[in-house]
C-alpha cells in the first residue's frame, strides 16, 4: 500500500470510531508507532482536524469524508460476508445486514453493480447443521445486553441431562465455533463463567440492572484462560503417504500442530484434550496409521478394537 492510500485508509479508520489508539493503527497497517505519528501529522498538515488526548487516542473533530467508492474486491468481500451471515445468524442479524448492503450497493458504480450481480449467482454457502432451532431475535437481544452491560435471565436446557434451569447471568461475549453460537457469561447460580449454547436458550429476558464490567473477565481474557487451563496431551502419529492426503482437512478438528516427512510416511503431531475423540477418528484409517506416542493412545485404540470385535463376532 502506497502512502497516499494508507493516509486515506487511516482517515477512514478514524472516522469509523470515536477514538482510535495509535497502536491500533500500527497493528492494522503493520507499521511502527513512529510512522503512524508521522502519518497523523501529515493529515493534520493537509487540514484534517484531528484531536488527540494523551493515553486515550486520536479522534476527528467535526470532519466527515464524502461517500467512499468501493473497489471490486471490497464489494465482493461484502457480498460473500452477506452470504455467510445469511447461513450462520438469525433474522435479527440477516435483515439489518441486507438493508445495509442495499445502501452500499446504491453508491456503487454501474460496473461494480454489474460485477456483484454476476457474482451473486455463482457463490453459495452451504448452511451448517443447526442442532436445534432458536428464536429469530436472540442474537440481537444478546448483543444489546452486551453493549449495555445488563444482566440476563435465561431458561436454559442442558444438553447432557435435558433438564431446564433458570439462570441469571452476566454476559461477556458471543463466540461462534463448532456448529453454532455460544454465549459466554458469568453464571450467578454456579458462581463461575459458563459457555451457554444459544440454541439451548429457551427464553431470554434482559434485566435493567447493570453489572460491573471491571469485576468480570473480558471475552478475550476468558478465551486465553480457557486455553491455558486445558490439559492438552501430545500425540504423534505416522500416516502412510497414500492416506496422509485424506487427513489434510479433518486433522485440524483434532488438534493438529505439525507434520514432517519420514521414510515410512508422514509424521503428524497433535495436541488434544480428548484422546478418545482422536482415536475414533483414527479408526477409519485402519492399518494406514501407526501411533508412535504415547503408549496410552495405543491402549485406547486397542480398547476400541476389542469393543468392535466383540460387537460383531
Amino acid at each position: 500500500m502506497n502512502r497516499i492510500d494508507r493516509l486515506t485508509a487511516i482517515l477512514i479508520h478514524l472516522q469509523s470510531k470515536r477514538v482510535v489508539k495509535a497502536q491500533e493503527l500500527a497493528d492494522r497497517f503493520g507499521l511502527s508507532l513512529r510512522t503512524i505519528y508521522r502519518d497523523i501529522r501529515a493529515l493534520e498538515e493537509a487540514g484534517v482536524p484531528i484531536g488527540a488526548e494523551a493515553g486515550i487516542g486520536y479522534f476527528l473533530t467535526g470532519y466527515q469524508l464524502p461517500p467512499v467508492m468501493f473497489s471490486n474486491a471490497e464489494a465482493s468481500a461484502l457480498l460473500i460476508g452477506g452470504k455467510i451471515l445469511a447461513q450462520m445468524t438469525d433474522e435479527s442479524i440477516r435483515t439489518p445486514y441486507e438493508s445495509a448492503l442495499f445502501k452500499i450497493k446504491a453508491v456503487l458504480s454501474r460496473t461494480e453493480k454489474d460485477h456483484l450481480d454476476e457474482l451473486a449467482g455463482q457463490i453459495e454457502i452451504i448452511k451448517p447443521m443447526q442442532p436445534r432451532p432458536y428464536s429469530e431475535q436472540l442474537l440481537y437481544a444478546i448483543q444489546g445486553a452486551l453493549v449495555r452491560g445488563h444482566r440476563l435471565t435465561i431458561d436454559y436446557r442442558a444438553g447432557y441431562s435435558d433438564t431446564q434451569t433458570q439462570r441469571t447471568i452476566e454476559p461477556i461475549g458471543l463466540c461462534h465455533y463448532g456448529v453454532g453460537w455460544h454465549l459466554i457469561a458469568y453464571c450467578r447460580l454456579r458462581h463461575d463463567y459458563r459457555d451457554f449454547r444459544v440454541d439451548r436458550i429457551e427464553q431470554l429476558t434482559e434485566l435493567t440492572e447493570p453489572f460491573s464490567r471491571q469485576s468480570r473477565l473480558s471475552l478475550q481474557d476468558y478465551l486465553n484462560r480457557l486455553t491455558q487451563e486445558q490439559d492438552l496431551q501430545e500425540v504423534v502419529i505416522v500416516f502412510s503417504r497414500d492416506m496422509a492426503r485424506f487427513a489434510q482437512d479433518q486433522r485440524y478438528e483434532f488438534g493438529f500442530v505439525s507434520e514432517e516427512e519420514t521414510p515410512d510416511g508422514v509424521r503428524m503431531t497433535f495436541l488434544t484434550q480428548c484422546p478418545k475423540s482422536l482415536g475414533r477418528w483414527l479408526l477409519m484409517y485402519g492399518r494406514s496409521v501407526c501411533i508412535e506416542s504415547p503408549s496410552s493412545m495405543r491402549s485406547i485404540m486397542q480398547h476400541f478394537i476389542q469393543d468392535i470385535t466383540g460387537h460383531y463376532l
